[in-house]
């Protein structure tokens, strides 16, 4: 036997497999690791929950696992839609599946300046990047999810001096056609809350966001349904699910509503 022999081992997941029976997704979770992802200035260091699969085929005994990580270890630019799919069209080929599907998890960070004093901190919002690919198309879909506050019109009806108010958390989940800001999601879902939050107020700007949201009373209804006009009006998103989670601060129970629309619906 030579050392050519040795090197010869068996690709035992490419075998046959005689039990007929297709796997719709099989690869690689709870990977956690560094990336780049794009943002509105350029790029941003972040950390991601990443899952990886494709579907195999009802004949083959199994996957290559390695081939995720060395796919995901060769991408160096920064994180968006559009690499995303091409990232997908990658997977596939290597792995030669029909179907896949990426997801990365990740914080995201957001420098804000306070609203009066104009005290600068950082914020941190929860993005997922989903890749799925069925029937030869790829469909790509970014959510972000973002904290706010939301006073209740009723309270400020009935009442002869104050109204309750809580922290809401809302999301967009977005079914894009091209690359579209993490930003702009988050500025979607600040701007039709009652106020949005900051990471430091001095006294000043806790004066404005008391009374900016009194003057700006949102229910759980208001806020999934305003955002879901501004969703409406994007050209870049497809089809789009709005959530709103109201944390009741007079209740030992949360308030929410939530809106799926598709305007390929309407085509």
């Amino acid at each position: 036997m030579t050392s050519n022999d040795l090197m010869v081992l068996p690709d035992v997941q490419s075998s046959l497999d005689r039990r007929n029976i297709p796997i719709e997704k099989v690869g690689v979770k709870g990977i956690k690791t560094p990336i780049l992802v794009k943002t509105v200035l350029g790029s941003q260091h972040t950390v991601a929950d990443v899952e990886m699969y494709v579907s195999l085929p009802a004949d083959k005994k199994g996957t290559h696992m390695s081939r995720f990580w060395t796919l995901l270890e060769s991408i160096n630019k920064p994180f968006c839609p559009t690499l995303l799919t091409d990232v997908m069209a990658q997977m596939l080929s290597s792995l030669k599946a029909d179907g896949g599907y990426i997801s990365l998890t990740f914080p995201f960070f957001m420098e804000k300046a306070a609203p009066v004093s104009e005290l600068h901190s950082t914020m941190n919002y929860q993005v997922r990047l989903v890749a799925e690919a069925k029937n030869g198309h790829i469909k790509i879909n970014q959510k972000v999810e973002a904290p706010v506050t939301s006073l209740c019109p009723c309270s400020k009806e009935i009442s002869k001096y104050g109204a309750h108010n809580q922290r809401s958390l809302v999301s967009i989940n977005a079914e894009l056609e091209t690359n579209f800001a993490i930003e702009k999601q988050i500025e979607m879902i600040e701007s039709s809350a009652s106020c949005p939050v900051w990471g430091l107020l001095k006294r000043s700007d806790e004066k404005y966001v008391t009374e900016h949201a009194y003057e700006n009373p949102k229910f759980v209804e208001d806020l999934v349904r305003d955002v879901a006009i501004l969703c409406q009006d994007e050209p870049a998103i497809l089809s789009f699910t709005v959530e709103a989670e109201n944390f009741e601060s007079i209740h030992n129970h949360s308030a929410f509503a939530s809106i799926t629309f598709s305007k390929k619906a309407e085509e």
